[in-house]
């Protein structure tokens, strides 16, 4: 093949191989995939998620990659240091590993298999949220958009560079994780059992920006204590409902000093480091005041924060408020952090993937896309913390994710592949 650049007036500098490889990017094939991928109801904890896995292991054995799929030993995995927590419960998990070639790979795209629940099945069409559904240039159905739509792009992307009859001197990986909704116990798995790569691309929805540094977040868990007794003689008891409405506005108080002035990968947020409660819990009879209020909510964690420093803050907030009431200052709320743990987590500054891959895109004929942060956790941090640099391009709008809307534009799909291909091919650079 041919290794000369096309140079002509608006014509990005593409080689022949580069060309074959985008002529060779096949929408309707990424469908079928994504088809496939999102009649599997790979809930967080089903049996879905191994199911999603195994088909995963399929499909890169048949684009030839050496395919590690093994089962997690999950008794083993949450007593590591450092494991990142899970809130589904699990019986079973699975990794999936597919490498084109020996040695590390120049590159590896990684994507999670795991979705949210649909939620209430009457606002799906159907009441079916695992049946695709394209119409006006948009795929349709769980997870789409987060992220299956990226799976089956990057899979598209590596099936282009063989059909092409492309071979690459430097191998490009694949990791197929689960449990990334819940924590992340699936990266942490893979990485925990050796699989590297020289860089990575998460697949996750970007909206078309490469994502270059990611806020975390904690799930805490907010109880606070009562007294109880008859509804009709409510003076007698002390109102757990109350005490915790009152914590609120300390939360909110916390959230602005939080975000006075956050990074500059952040900084065109309007909330960079959200504080949300999500869950409230009280009370067990209507005519009895409640002894115990409950909140569990997410709390954003700044880019390169500490998180114990993150915790310390969270907690001193909370014992502040407490010792401002009569009744708490007897009786504080405790603080505990169930669930999952996202670290932060970013690109090292001035690393040549960003570079490389906002190059790819344009090729591709993408546009130039922007460099953010974005404010929720992904398994970016995990790999980086595990000297992988890493950063986060893929189809579809995060606004859509974990929505009954949930969808990927057509051009999206097809614009996240092309770009894989040019990346993996400069990265790993033809034969």
């Amino acid at each position: 093949m041919t290794t000369s650049r096309n140079t002509g007036p608006g014509s990005p500098a593409l080689t022949g191989v580069e060309r074959a490889a985008l002529d060779a990017i096949d929408l309707d094939g990424i469908l079928r995939d994504l088809r496939e991928l999102v009649a599997i109801p790979s809930v967080g904890g089903s049996p879905g998620e191994s199911e999603a896995q195994r088909w995963c292991a399929d499909r890169l054995r048949s684009l030839g990659h050496r395919v590690d799929h093994w089962r997690i030993d999950l008794d083993e995995l949450t007593a590591r240091p450092g494991f990142p927590g899970q809130e589904a419960e699990r019986e079973e998990a699975h990794g999936c590993v597919g490498v084109s070639g020996d040695g590390e790979p120049a590159l590896v795209f990684c994507g999670h298999t795991d979705v949210v629940p649909p939620g209430d099945l009457d606002r799906w069409p159907d009441r079916d949220p695992y049946a695709l559904r394209i119409a006006d240039g948009l795929a349709a159905g769980r997870g789409t958009c987060d992220m299956k739509g990226g799976i089956a792009a990057f899979l598209g992307a590596l099936r282009a560079l063989r059909t092409a009859g492309i071979s690459l001197r430097r191998p490009v990986g694949v990791h197929a994780v689960v449990g990334e909704e819940d924590g992340g116990l699936g990266a942490f798995a893979t990485l925990l059992r050796g699989h590297r790569a020289a860089a990575c691309v998460l697949a996750e929805p970007s909206s078309g920006d490469v994502v270059a540094a990611n806020g975390g977040s904690l799930t805490f868990r907010l109880e606070v204590g009562g007294l109880s007794t008859h509804g009709s003689t409510r003076l007698r008891g002390v109102n757990a409902v109350e005490l915790l409405a009152g914590l609120l506005p300390a939360l909110r108080e916390l959230e602005a000093r939080r975000n006075a002035e956050p990074d500059p990968l952040v900084a065109h947020l309007e909330l960079p480091y959200p504080l949300s409660v999500g869950v409230v819990r009280a009370g067990d009879w209507a005519s009895t005041v409640p002894d115990l209020a409950v909140a569990e909510g997410r709390y954003g964690v700044r880019l390169d924060e500490d998180l114990d420093a993150a915790r310390a803050e969270f907690t001193a907030a909370v014992a502040e408020a407490c010792a401002a009431d009569p009744w708490l200052a007897e009786h504080p709320a405790r603080v505990s952090w169930p669930g999952g743990v996202f670290a932060s987590g970013r690109l090292p500054l001035g690393h040549p993937l960003l570079a490389e891959t906002r190059g790819a895109v344009r090729d591709a004929g993408g546009g130039d896309p922007g460099v953010l942060g974005a404010p929720y956790g992904t398994d970016l941090r995990l790999y980086a913390a595990a000297g992988v640099p890493t950063l986060q391009f893929g189809p579809g709008d995060i606004r859509y994710a974990h929505s009954h809307d949930e969808h990927v534009a057509l051009a999206d799909l097809e614009r996240a592949a092309r770009a894989y291909a040019l990346l993996a091919l400069r990265r790993c650079t033809p034969a």
